[in-house]
Parts: C-alpha cells; structure tokens; sequence
C-alpha cells in the first residue's frame, strides 16, 4: 500500500465512524473537564466555623454544580454545622446517611440526626422521626412515639402539614384512647416549651 491509497483511507468516511465508535467507551469514561469550583471567601468562612457557610459549601458539594456530586465532602461540611445544632444540616446529614451518599448507609445514624433536629423543632424531621417509629425503621417500633412525633410535625403549617396529619391518623389507629391523651399531654408540654410562629 503506498501514502496516497492509505491517506485516502483516512478520508473513507466508514473508517472514520468507526474511529469514532471506538473511541465512545474513552470517551465517555473522562473524567469530566470541570470541578466544584470553590469561592475562597466561602471556603475560608465555612473553616472558621461560620454554620451558614458551611451549608453553603455542603450544598455546593452536594450539588456538584457542572460536575457530578461530592456527596463525601457535603457529609463532612454537612456534619461541621450539625454539630453546631443546625436543624437544616441535621437533617441533610440525616438524609445522606438514610441513602449512603458519601457515609455509610446507616439507618440508626440517620434517626439520631432526625431526632437531634426534631428535638430543636425541626417539623420536617419530626414528620420523619415519627414515620421511622411507625415502620421501626432505625429504631424499634412505637407507635406511642411516632403519634407524637407525628402530631409536632401535623401542628405546624407548612407543604407536608396534610401528610402528616393523615400518618397521625393513620397510627392513631393503633393505639388506646389513654395512650393518645398521654401524647396530646406531652405535645401540650412541648409547645409550651418550644413556641414556634407558624404552629397551631
């Protein structure tokens, strides 16, 4: 074969589909070209301890922005602020160990979180806490304290207020006339003690 005959197979456009096709696995597998590009004053505010930034940074890792997610590095940033009595990252670490991202799937880790931030009134998680007791999911089942949690989370007007009123009731079902005045005693204690804004 001399240079002429083989540039003209370079000009064959089945050779260059097949190239091309041999070249999709590569291809596909790069790594992609961007990463989580973090702003220097974020960074430096979520490292003094500043709970805000630190879920700011979370999110951003979480995220992935134009890259895919560092689910790991949102756990850690997640976990600072957590331990700083944060509902929100409470809740989002609670969720990361609920699914396995970036820890492992750890059902009793993610019940502690849920109930850390239910305990600071976190309706959402009270919502939560309240489902894992009515299915003993992370933690024996109860239904005596998934009523409770679950009647927190009904008091407090939001997006989920309705589903959680039906899971109250739904589990109020299964328990005595007796245990769920208990409950509405211990609620009635609870708000008293913890007043929020938008509860009933």
């Amino acid at each position: 074969m001399n240079i002429r005959s083989a540039c003209s197979l370079f000009r064959s456009p089945l050779l260059l589909a097949l190239i091309a096709l041999a070249l999709m696995p590569v291809l596909a597998q790069a790594p992609p070209s961007q990463t989580v590009t973090v702003d220097p004053a974020l960074l430096a505010k979520a490292s003094s301890g500043d709970a805000a930034a630190q879920i700011q940074l979370a999110d951003l890792y979480a995220t992935g922005g134009a890259t895919k997610p560092d689910y790991k590095q949102a756990a850690a940033w997640y976990r600072k602020a957590a331990e700083q009595n944060n509902t929100a990252a409470q809740v989002h670490l609670a969720d990361l160990y609920r699914d396995g991202r970036g820890v492992p799937r750890d059902m009793a880790q993610a019940t502690d979180w849920y109930r850390k931030a239910a305990e600071l009134g976190d309706a959402s998680a009270q919502g939560t806490l309240g489902i894992l007791y009515s299915v003993g999911m992370g933690v024996q089942r109860d239904d005596v304290e998934a009523y409770y949690w679950l009647s927190l989370a009904a008091a407090v007007k939001g997006p989920s207020q309705t589903r959680f009123i039906t899971n109250r009731q739904s589990v109020g079902e299964h328990i005595t006339t007796d245990q769920q005045a208990g409950v509405e005693e211990r609620v009635a204690a609870w708000k008293a003690a913890h007043p929020r804004p938008n509860s009933e």
